[in-house]
């Protein structure tokens, strides 16, 4: 019987078995990628219930950062593919879907839609207060004495 030589893989030679996915964040040399600390320190102490006492670290929040942004990365990764073997120029939302679904996301998908769908009506009232300015009639200098004027009387009430 012929004896077989084995070896341990590398950690590189483990990476590179994982394709198609992208590679890690780092080895795109763009450090800048974040997301707002705040932001994100918020979202989670408002998830955190008061009565627990639990604390949200620095590190743990750098490290969530650092986590939801390889997450976007990956998804983003997978639907411009997506979209480049559909002939698009533009990644969609069922570009999107389609990644989070081909990497084994989907049960997020439906979630994902509703909150999509939120966002476009929040996004019709905002159009809406723009035309409500275009519809007033009112010319750009009109429009800034009034609010001059409205900073002013502020400014009289508290100053």
């Amino acid at each position: 019987m012929e004896k077989k030589n084995w070896r341990v893989k590398t950690d590189k030679e483990l990476l590179e078995e994982l394709q198609p996915f992208p590679p890690p964040l780092a080895e795109y040399g763009n450090d800048d990628l974040s997301l707002p600390k705040a932001t994100v320190q918020k979202i989670v102490t408002e998830i955190l219930p008061p009565s627990s006492g639990l604390a949200f670290g620095k590190d743990a929040r750098d490290l969530l950062i650092e986590c939801c942004v390889e997450f976007i990365t990956l998804i983003s990764s997978e639907a411009n593919e997506i979209s480049e073997k559909e002939s698009k120029k533009t990644i969609a939302c069922e570009h999107i879907t389609k990644a989070l679904e081909q990497l084994g996301f989907g049960e997020y998908v439906g979630s994902i839609m509703e909150v999509a769908s939120e966002h476009k009506e929040q996004l019709k009232g905002r159009e809406k207060k723009a035309n409500k300015l275009e519809a007033s009639g009112l010319s750009n200098e009109e429009l800034l004495a009034i609010q001059e004027a409205a900073f002013a009387e502020a400014a009289g009430r508290h100053g």
